[in-house]
């Protein structure tokens, strides 16, 4: 299905989708519903919601697919858990499995951005006989490292004198500066990691001593193209509500995943795969050598690709590119439609 670019505007209404709520394992989840057939779950990133995959959920329920695009925990619509082991992958992908319940799925294919990206292949290890298919956009899957993430952005520190941004996140201090101005966090950080920021203006994941999370990132005169004000005033005013506490939650737990977790180290699931992200992502400073190597994490690795000029958010910033990549991959997989 080709779609103009003049109807991206229509989806920046979030009135126009189908939202439910579903109480997983006693979290409640907000969840936005569309389509019918073979179930696609998109899996959002940080700062993100749902809501960052507004462009995509239309066109697959168009070509036959029913689509869940769920708020995680902690996040917009959902509930925000006390406890921070309910943030872990090992709560997270039972949830998954119990949305599939809920909507009585035998199988889904998973398409995780950013943080979602995590959760997408943690899902796929824990329960490959669920899953059909599993796409990365962003943030390549990351396999497991020799030391805990908290060990290894202590040592980074102790090296270089800087701070890693996940260990910023998962500090005390993060917290007050972001909820602080929220449209001006959001602004800054959604503008900064995209492909319409130019030199200096761009993310940097580390900072200097003596600087806070934002510091590293700028704040635009103007809105990018792909940026409706309608855009922003959803985020800000699903953020407004709890702030970022939940949403940074998901660092906070980084080293107790990599616990937990250890049973599955060299696990390297076989079903199709594809990875999308971006040519301008500052990540991939960091991540290059992680998307270099895919193949051997993912050995059906069908297709992995950098889209020119993109950078970090890119469901919002090349949603026709990754909704025709999507409908490729989908297709591939031999799904069967169903009326």
């Amino acid at each position: 299905m080709t779609t103009r670019p003049d109807d991206f505007c229509r989806n920046d209404d979030p009135a126009r989708f189908t939202h439910r709520h579903f109480d997983l394992n006693g979290v409640r989840w907000h969840v936005v519903d569309a389509g019918r057939g073979p179930l696609v779950i998109l899996l959002h990133g940080f700062p993100y919601l749902w809501y960052e995959f507004r462009h995509q959920i239309p066109a697959l329920a168009e070509a036959g697919y029913r689509v869940l695009a769920p708020d995680f925990p902690g996040f917009g619509g959902s509930a925000l858990p006390a406890d921070l082991e309910r943030y872990d992958m090992a709560h997270l992908v039972a949830d998954l499995v119990g949305m599939m319940h809920c909507v009585g799925a035998a199988s889904a294919t998973l398409v995780g951005h950013d943080c979602g990206s995590h959760v997408a292949f943690a899902a796929v290890q824990m329960r490959p006989d669920l899953f059909r298919g599993a796409v990365f956009l962003s943030t390549p899957p990351i396999p497991r490292g020799p030391v805990a993430p908290g060990e290894a952005w202590r040592s980074l520190r102790e090296r270089t004198g800087k701070r890693f941004y996940q260990e910023v996140f998962a500090a005390p201090e993060a917290l007050p500066q972001l909820d602080a101005d929220i449209r001006k966090s959001l602004r800054a950080m959604m503008y900064s990691v995209s492909g319409s920021a130019r030199h200096q203006e761009r993310w940097r994941l580390d900072l200097e001593p003596g600087e806070g999370i934002l510091d590293t990132v700028h704040d635009p005169a103007r809105l990018p193209q792909w940026l409706s004000s309608q855009t922003l005033d959803y985020y800000v005013g699903e953020y407004a509500r709890r702030g970022f506490d939940g949403p940074l939650n998901y660092y906070r737990v980084r080293s107790d995943n990599w616990h937990r977790l250890a049973f599955l180290d060299g696990v390297s699931p076989t079903l199709p795969a594809l990875f999308v992200g971006g040519a301008a992502d500052p990540s991939l400073e960091r991540f290059q050598p992680f998307y270099d190597q895919l193949e051997k994490l993912l050995p059906d690795l069908r297709k992995k690709m950098l889209l020119e000029g993109v950078g970090h958010g890119l469901p919002e910033e090349a949603p026709q590119a990754l909704n025709q990549l999507l409908l490729d991959f989908l297709a591939a997989l031999n799904m069967t439609h169903r009326p």
